[in-house]
């Protein structure tokens, strides 16, 4: 069935009554969208606090049941793995260029959002 002229059918639909909107619609819209506090904490920092927590949680069980002595052991190992490598000047040389270049690339290349890179490039959309 076709209709092919619904100005009976449109005129009818608006001569409808109308309830009226509770009267503070507008106040409890903007206090759910606009007005709603952040939360304390994003996904990520919140996955990380579990990650740390989850961390904790076993080194205090590994103390708890008799590891602590090997703990306090492996924990001085690396500590004398990391002076041992520190104290090499070839390894800070390479790391003090390491940090001057992510310096030099941070602070004075500027920045280059990737939405701009096919007109940087050259590249042209119909090719």
């Amino acid at each position: 069935m076709t209709y092919d002229n619904d100005e009976a059918l449109e005129r009818a639909l608006f001569a409808m009554p109308l309830e009226e909107p509770p009267a503070d619609l507008r106040t409890s819209i903007l206090a759910a969208t606009a007005y709603r506090p952040a939360p304390p904490f994003s996904a990520w920092e919140i996955a990380g606090l579990g990650a740390l927590a989850a961390v904790l949680v076993w080194l205090v069980a590994l103390i708890a049941i008799g590891g602590g002595t090997l703990f306090l052991q492996t924990i001085v190992t690396i500590g004398s793995s990391l002076a041992h490598a520190l104290s090499n000047v070839v390894t800070l040389a390479w790391l003090a260029a390491g940090v001057a270049t992510a310096f030099w690339l941070t602070f004075f290349t500027g920045s280059q959002p990737l939405s701009l890179s096919p007109q940087r490039s050259g590249a042209r959309p119909g090719r």
